[in-house]
């Protein structure tokens, strides 16, 4: 009897040091293994898509047709132009399962019979549709889907910007951001107020969203050209820019300014209107930058900043006092260098691209 007590007080002693040790193994495992932590550049990657009309990108109407199908109880969407079946009937299934669907355009575009077919279509289905903007035009390309994320960039819903026209659109899943966007979509569709009848407040300028720094701004009333004006006054290695249209004499002074301090500034225009003496390109080009004209055959669309290598300026926003002073407009203004990669490839494909 006595080797067996032994043999049993032995095993229970083996018992107690396995669950010791498993408990420690658990307990300590974070610093044991730092490994097995998630990865915060995964992380980050998971609150926001990026999408370019680029050959080779995910489709990008795909993804916004997807968005919409997502709407479980409301859809607002601000767009200059829409004639895409696949957007106009995604729309028109959300208002037939019970989302509240709503839209707001520019004036002249919904009274002009070669633009607003699509328009009219949805308010055949009872979906409203406002128009505003007799100053300048409503420019914006967002969508709001159950107040819990935002789609915007420089892509209009329409056939051209989709399969023609070099474009961006970033989906940013955020209720703060969100927010921001549905309390400016309220102003012009429930109290029609558009361009410079809009008056500020009621939106975050600035939010962090998963660790990640993010500005927002709308136009007219945030002075957005200001904004982007300060955040390239900050570029210490570099800038790259795509622009439709950039006549704004203050940013252009600054890449001059700081092209002199040794940043290295790299850029594309639009062909079109880039020739015009209102156009930044002649007088960077003559201070010895290294600015571009597109070659797309068609359009390039994007409105563009990259500011060393690490944030991102985007939206409806052109470089011009129209923009700054008259449109409806929004921009983001995200610092994260995995988003800023993706654009500097998108860069690099116009630029390569483009015309000396």
């Amino acid at each position: 009897m006595g080797k067996k007590r032994q043999w049993l007080l032995a095993g229970i002693f083996i018992v107690l040091l396995l669950l010791a040790c498993l408990a420690a193994l658990i307990l300590f495992a974070p610093t044991l293994y730092p490994t097995l932590t998630p990865s915060p550049t995964l992380e980050a990657k998971a609150w926001y898509k990026v999408y370019f009309t680029a050959p080779g990108s995910k489709p990008i109407d795909k993804g916004l047709e997807e968005f919409i199908k997502s709407a479980t109880y409301s859809v607002d969407m601000a767009i200059y132009q829409l004639d895409l079946p696949n957007i106009v009937n995604a729309l028109i299934k959300a208002a037939q399962r019970g989302v509240k669907v709503r839209v707001v355009t520019d004036i002249d575009i919904l009274n002009d019979e070669k633009e607003s077919a699509s328009f009219w279509e949805l308010k055949r289905w009872g979906i409203p549709v406002v128009g505003g903007n007799t100053s300048g035009i409503m420019h914006n390309k967002f969508v709001v889907v159950d107040g819990k994320a935002v789609w915007t960039g420089s892509w209009n819903f329409t056939v051209n910007d989709t399969i023609r026209y070099d474009n961006n659109a970033l989906l940013i899943y955020s209720p703060e951001l969100a927010r921001n966007y549905s309390v400016t979509f309220n102003k012009m569709f429930e109290e029609k107020k558009f361009g410079p009848s809009r008056k500020p407040g009621g939106t975050t300028p600035r939010l962090v969203i998963n660790g990640v720094p993010v500005e927002n701004y709308f136009s007219p009333e945030d002075k957005v050209g200001e904004k982007i004006t300060e955040k390239l006054e900050q570029a210490t290695s570099s800038i790259y820019f795509m622009a439709f249209s950039f006549t704004d004499d203050r940013m252009g002074k600054v890449l001059r300014e700081k092209a002199k301090a040794g940043v290295l500034i790299q850029g594309v225009f639009e062909a079109v209107g880039s020739q015009t003496k209102y156009s930044e390109f002649g007088a960077l080009r003559e201070a010895g930058i290294d600015v571009r004209q597109d070659g797309n055959p068609y359009l390039m669309h994007h409105k563009v900043f990259i500011i060393d290598e690490k944030i991102v300026i985007t939206g409806s926003f052109n470089f011009s006092a129209g923009a700054d002073e008259f449109n409806d407009e929004n921009v983001v203004i995200v610092e994260d260098p995995a988003l800023a990669e993706a654009f500097i490839a998108e860069f690099q494909r116009v630029y390569s691209a483009g015309k000396r």
